[in-house]
């Protein structure tokens, strides 16, 4: 998430910036800014209350060395007041910072510099093709049709034992797609990323921590991508400068609502409920993130070069760009049969934001803790 210094001490960047990302952030700015006024004021009185506290514990010791008792009694019934108030001032400050963080949670994070301005997918920018598109003949069958014939994809069957957007693969195709996982995991793993088996499942905490909470509940049943297990790995950790680059990969099966999808774009394998994903995440210093993330792209790149894929990478516009985001590349592949791009994979850099979230941090050469990229 951003930070309240991130938020207060340039306004207006803050405003100018989530508004490349299609979010009017002007009141939202002007209740975080008030919030965070208020803590300070309660904060300072409560502050203030303490030290008249402690003040007054030195002073009834020494009126009762002094046989000065009325005037002792009448300074503990003060302390006695004092801490009343400090008691409601103390609730008070939690409530206020609690609300606080409600507000600054809600903020996506700010698009990097170079991210185009545009609100939907037509305004993402090309920028680069490969591969060479193949001429299909003519009575070509789309995918679906050829799962069919072959018997490699039962849909019937997986509406059947399940529901629509949960496939059966059989034969052939079970060996397909158990190669191409274990395929991608050895590019990763050759490239320097060690492999993680992480838990299907992850708690609220951990959802919280990479972004998917509060921003995408709506679209997730209660298992998501690796990308939230393998990132809270570092939940609270403080790394050393010469712990970085860390690099992680994982497959896991992922499942999505895509609440509303219909028509010939969710046809056969396009936006399942049930797909099978393999990741790679790397905790970078922040001097080098974009270091790191321009490594990534080749790496994704490599592997589709690999398949023989015509693809294209799409540096995405602040409208079409995820919730925790700075920037983000979107990697397509050309579907001959259906004749049209088909979204593969995604690259993107979070900088700070995923990591405030998860207390993720490192301590610099002056042994001070930073945010990790």
């Amino acid at each position: 998430m951003l930070t309240i210094k991130q938020i207060r001490e340039n306004r207006a960047y803050t405003i100018e910036r989530l508004a490349v990302k299609g979010v009017d952030a002007a009141e939202a700015v002007d209740r975080i800014e008030k919030l965070d006024d208020e803590r300070k004021s309660i904060q300072a009185r409560l502050d203030g209350n303490l030290a008249e506290q402690n003040a007054i514990a030195k002073e009834i010791g020494m009126l009762f060395k002094q046989g000065k008792k009325d005037e002792a009694e009448a300074a503990k019934a003060r302390t006695a007041a004092l801490k009343e108030a400090s008691k409601e001032l103390d609730g008070r400050l939690r409530d206020v910072e609690a609300e606080l963080n409600a507000e600054i949670v809600k903020l996506p994070n700010f698009p990097n510099k170079d991210v185009p301005h545009g609100l939907t997918a037509a305004d993402n920018v090309v920028v680069r093709t490969g591969g060479a598109t193949p001429e299909l003949p003519s009575d070509a069958l789309p995918h679906w049709e050829l799962a069919r014939k072959y018997d490699i994809i039962d849909f019937e069957l997986g509406v059947k034992l399940t529901g629509a957007g949960f496939p059966v693969y059989k034969g052939q195709g079970s060996a397909l797609q158990r190669a191409l996982i274990s395929f991608f995991l050895d590019c990763n793993t050759a490239a320097g990323y060690t492999e993680i088996m992480p838990p299907l499942m992850v708690n609220e905490a951990s959802g919280f921590g990479t972004g998917q909470l509060p921003d995408k509940e709506g679209q997730m049943y209660h298992v998501t991508a690796a990308e939230v297990p393998v990132t809270n790995i570092y939940r609270d950790v403080i790394l050393s400068e010469s712990d970085f680059p860390v690099k992680m990969t994982a497959y896991t099966p992922c499942f999505r609502r895509e609440a509303g999808s219909y028509g010939k774009d969710v046809r056969g394998l396009n936006r399942l409920h049930q797909f099978d994903k393999v990741e790679i995440v790397q905790i970078a210093h922040p001097d080098r993130s974009y270091e790191a993330l321009d490594g990534m792209i080749a790496h994704v790149e490599s592997i589709v070069r690999k398949l023989e894929l015509p693809y294209r990478i799409l540096r995405l516009c602040g409208g079409d760009m995820s919730f925790t985001s700075a920037i983000t590349y979107d990697f397509e592949v050309f579907s001959a049969a259906q004749q049209r791009w088909l979204e593969v994979s995604s690259v993107s850099n979070f900088e700070s934001f995923q990591a405030n979230r998860l207390k993720l941090r490192y301590r610099d050469a002056n042994k001070r803790t930073q945010l990790c990229h």
